[in-house]
C-alpha cells in the first residue's frame, strides 16, 4: 500500500461530494474487462483488492482511490513482420510495388487481426487525496501515467480544476543550492547519496549513485555549471525520497519508526483493516512532507506571498 513515487497536484475549486455520491460516481466508471479490439482501458477498482466491496477508502479527510489500467502487448517488431510478408506477397503477385497507403491498410488490418490475441498488462496505480490541504498525490512511476489517472478523475466528477503543484523556487535550482552551499540546507534535510547532474552544453546527464554528495569531485562538477535535475534527500527519519526537477518524488522509502508504528497497530489479522491504518499513517507522513517541501523551495507559487 505505501507509495512509492509521488506526483503532487493542488486542487481549486474542488467539488463537494460526500462519501456515497463520490462511491457512486466511481462505480459508473469501474474497471471492466477488455473487449477483443480495445488496446487499453483504465477505470476505477477496489483498492484492498478482491477482499474489498468499496471503491473509496475515506478516513480523517484523507481519500484512497485506485485505479486498474489495463493495456494489449502487441509488439511493434512483431507487426511489422507480418506487415512485411503480406506486402512482399502482393508485390509478387501483382507484380508492382505498393503505395504506402496501401502498406498502411494492410498494417491496421494485421492489428486488428491480432489484437485479440495479445497479452494483457494490468496495472494499478493509487490516488491520494487530502481535503483538507486540497492536495492530490498520484503513485505513478511517470507523470504521463498521473495525467491519465486525473483525466479519469475528472470524467468521473464531471469537472475537475487541477494543476501540478508548483513553487516559487525552482527545484533544480534549490537542490543545486542545497549542494554547493551546506549553509543553505534547511535544518530538517539531510543529503541521500544519489544525484543527477545536468550540463548546460551538450555535455549530457551524469548519474551518481552511493557517493558523498559533498565529495570534491561532485563539487568540481557544480563548478563547471552543471545542475542537479535529482537529488536524494531524507527527512528527519520520517522518509526518503529522489527530488526530481519537476517536483516529483520517487524512491520513497518511509521510516523505520513509522513502518513500526503501522505493524504495531491491532488490525486482528484484518486486511481492510490494516489497509485503513497504513494509509492514514502514510496520508499523515506525506501530508507533511508536502508542506514541508513547499517550505524548502520557498512556499507556493501563485499564491498571495507572491505580492
Amino acid at each position: 500500500m505505501w507509495f512509492k513515487h509521488l506526483h503532487l497536484y493542488r486542487l481549486h475549486d474542488a467539488p463537494e461530494l460526500d462519501a456515497t455520491t463520490l462511491e457512486e460516481a466511481l462505480a459508473e466508471q469501474a474497471a471492466r474487462p477488455l473487449g477483443g479490439q480495445d488496446p487499453r482501458r483504465l477505470g476505477w477498482t477496489f483498492p484492498g483488492g478482491r477482499a474489498d466491496t468499496a471503491r473509496l477508502h475515506e478516513l480523517q479527510g484523507q481519500r484512497l482511490l485506485s485505479a486498474l489500467r489495463q493495456e494489449r502487448l502487441l509488439p511493434a517488431s512483431v507487426v511489422k513482420e507480418e506487415v512485411d510478408e503480406r506486402a512482399a506477397e502482393v508485390e509478387t503477385r501483382e507484380g508492382r510495388k505498393l503505395r504506402r497507403q496501401e502498406k498502411i491498410a494492410i498494417k491496421e488490418q494485421v492489428v486488428e487481426e491480432l489484437l485479440p490475441r495479445a497479452f494483457v498488462r494490468s496495472q494499478k496505480i493509487d490516488l491520494w487525496w487530502d481535503t483538507r490541504r486540497r492536495l492530490i498525490g498520484i503513485n505513478a512511476s511517470s507523470r504521463t501515467r498521473a495525467e491519465e489517472l486525473l483525466d479519469l478523475l475528472r470524467e468521473t466528477l464531471g469537472s475537475l480544476k487541477v494543476t501540478p503543484l508548483a513553487t516559487q523556487v525552482m527545484p533544480m535550482r534549490a537542490m543545486t543550492q542545497w549542494l554547493t552551499d551546506p549553509a543553505s540546507r534547511p535544518a530538517d534535510l539531510v543529503l541521500g547519496d544519489q544525484v543527477e547532474l545536468k550540463a548546460k552544453g551538450d555535455d549530457g546527464v551524469l548519474r551518481a549513485r552511493q557517493v558523498d554528495l559533498d565529495s570534491d569531485e561532485i563539487q568540481q562538477l557544480l563548478e563547471s555549471g552543471r545542475q542537479a535535475s535529482k537529488l536524494a534527500v531524507e527527512v528527519e527519519g520520517r522518509l526518503s525520497f529522489v527530488l526530481h526537477d519537476d517536483l516529483a518524488l520517487k524512491s520513497i522509502r518511509f521510516g523505520d519508526a513509522l513502518i513500526d508504528e503501522a505493524n504495531a497497530s491491532d488490525d486482528g489479522d484484518d486486511a481492510l483493516l490494516r489497509l485503513d491504518t497504513d494509509f492514514v499513517l502514510m496520508a499523515q507522513a506525506l501530508g507533511e512532507n508536502t508542506e514541508r517541501l513547499i517550505a524548502w523551495l520557498g512556499g507556493e507559487a501563485g499564491t498571495a506571498s507572491d505580492a
